[in-house]
């Protein structure tokens, strides 16, 4: 493999990883779930429970720390945002009222927050581990 299609590929790798991460998580802990649940004075609530966007936050600290802690935080950001606004645009685009754009606006811009303080975050306290491209101390040689 040349070196220019090898550090092309190492640069496009973490935000493939997040937006492929983003998108079957959602589906893993949101996809399942499309009924809303109707409570007896007529309200209805859903057709998320909160323990499973909690549990989809959680896990999708896993690929952005992967990717933040080896300073792509650019692709921990663009992945994560990508894979999670296909998602929720593909799973609402059913809705009649047309309201499903709002929230997946919502999606996208909260995302996009959320996951660049998280990764500035993970990047700043991870030091030099992982990858990183910061340059090694040096030794000074006794003259």
């Amino acid at each position: 493999m040349s070196e220019r299609l090898r550090k092309t590929a190492s640069q496009l790798l973490p935000g493939l990883v997040t937006a492929v991460s983003a998108l079957a998580l959602w589906a893993l802990w949101l996809g399942w779930d499309q009924q809303r649940d109707l409570h007896p004075d007529g309200s209805s609530t859903g057709p998320y429970e909160a323990w499973q966007v909690i549990g989809l936050v959680l896990t999708l600290l896993v690929p952005v720390y992967w990717a933040a802690s080896r300073r792509h935080i650019t692709g921990a950001v663009a992945g994560t945002t990508i894979g999670l606004t296909v998602a929720s645009f593909y799973d609402w685009s059913d809705d009649a009222s047309g309201l499903y754009g709002i929230g997946v606006t919502m999606v996208m811009l909260g995302t996009i927050g959320v996951t660049t303080g998280v990764s500035f975050l993970i990047a700043a306290i991870g030091g030099g581990r992982g990858g990183g491209s910061r340059s090694q101390p040096t030794t000074p040689v006794a003259s």
